[in-house]
């Protein structure tokens, strides 16, 4: 199969065409897409099973996405990636969410938590000398806030770095790292000040993956997501530099986690979307063949109630993104939209992956057919990025913060 790579050059300006909610030229991300959709459709699909059976992304396929500038789309120009606004990050994940996760999460990191902390508050020096390898693909980033008694309540960090001179010395674990295996770059929030109690007292730092005093745990045995890696990332007496906090300040590192996990919900909840499309075209597909009573079943009722409301709830999933994606571009704030999001899709391709193994029946059941191993998949996004009872509690908060202030 012959590389697919991404022919096209984004303007450095944003060109408005007659629809003003495009905002690029709308043909340059009409190949865009297309381009990406026909990869997911030749590449990553036919090699979904083997990832599957091996837990391994194909190491040609890694290079083909690093060829085609999948590890720098929302990264910006001015350090190798093709960057992409969010709207145009959300449309991009549509199409990649349409395959099985483990290849978005490989190049995700790097596009999102792996990249965009360094990009929101990070000084000019650390973006020029990190970035350009996130956007490549050269370097694997990974964003380490989660730690073992330390999950929801992400401002209750225990990892410690205590000043040292010029170095800060970081002792603690870190867990569920995502692409932790094979990271070369991590962000990681550490308490620099033990007196002050929630995010006040973390900081976040850029840590190298060759740094002495890191070790990795062994791999996760997840549920599902097979190519994907997790695992324990631990901080034994590990010497980093002052000069690689984030932004060069103390304290302010869980108000960057935060900007971070806006860009990531929306960007998780457009996944969301992809992977409820594909199952709604599977499930349609397996309807339209197969035969009950003398007919097929998509011409049962009850098969098209649920193949209906399926499509009626990615519809919505879809329509709630794309508009949080635009407010964000618009430089809105999106902290309550991008929870609103999250909660929704997670949840919805939850139900969809269920109708969609009920309409399969027996089938469904069964390894031979991807709702099978997408109906394990999906499950984690209603966890990963936020809870769905975070996103409850920040979408409650967010709302009595604003009656407060009527």
């Amino acid at each position: 199969m012959q590389v697919i790579r991404l022919a096209v050059t984004l303007p450095k300006e944003p060109i408005l065409p007659p629809d003003p909610t495009m905002i690029r030229d709308a043909e340059i991300l009409s190949q865009l897409t297309d381009t990406i959709a026909r990869f997911v459709r030749e590449r990553l699909v036919p090699a979904e099973q083997h990832v599957a059976e091996t837990d391994t992304i194909p190491e040609d396929i890694v290079a083909d996405m690093k060829a085609m500038g999948l590890f720098g789309l929302s990264i910006p120009e001015q350090y190798g990636g093709l960057g992409l606004t969010m709207e145009e990050e959300v449309l991009v994940a549509f199409e990649l969410g349409r395959t099985s996760p483990a290849f978005r999460s490989l190049m995700g990191t790097n596009n999102g938590i792996g990249a965009q902390g360094i990009l929101i508050d990070g000084t000019e020096e650390q973006k020029q000398k990190y970035v350009p390898a996130l956007a490549t693909g050269e370097v694997i980033g990974a964003f380490c806030l989660t730690e073992p008694d330390v999950g929801s309540d992400s401002g209750a960090v225990k990892t410690r770095a205590q000043r040292e001179g010029d170095h800060y010395i970081l002792n603690g674990t870190k867990r569920y790292i995502t692409n932790g295996p094979h990271a070369g770059l991590f962000t990681v929030m550490a308490r620099t000040d033990p007196e002050i109690q929630g995010g006040g007292g973390v900081t976040a730092f850029i840590v190298e993956g060759d740094t002495p005093g890191i070790s990795r745990g062994k791999a996760d045995v997840k549920m599902g997501q097979k190519g994907a890696h997790t695992c324990d990332i631990i901080f034994d007496n590990c010497r980093v530099p002052a000069e690689n906090i984030i932004g060069g300040k103390e304290g302010v590192g869980f108000k960057t986690a935060m900007k971070v996990l806006d860009r990531g919900r929306l960007h998780i909840s457009a996944i969301c979307v992809g992977v409820a499309t594909r199952l709604i075209e599977d499930a349609v597909n397996f309807a339209a063949e197969r035969k009950q009573f003398g007919k097929p079943i998509i011409e049962h009722q009850l098969i098209q109630a649920m193949l209906a409301d399926s499509r009626a709830e990615m519809f919505a999933g879809r329509s709630m993104v794309l508009e949080a994606a635009r407010s964000k571009d618009r430089g809105e704030k999106v902290s309550l939209d991008a929870s609103c999001c999250k909660l929704f899709c997670s949840e919805m391709v939850g139900r969809v992956a269920d109708r969609a193994v009920q309409i399969h029946g027996g089938a469904g059941y069964m390894a031979d057919y991807a709702v099978e191993r997408f109906y394990r998949d999906v499950r984690l996004f209603r966890i990963y990025e936020g809870t769905t009872q975070i996103q409850q509690i920040v979408i409650a908060r967010e709302l009595a913060r604003q009656a407060a202030q009527s």
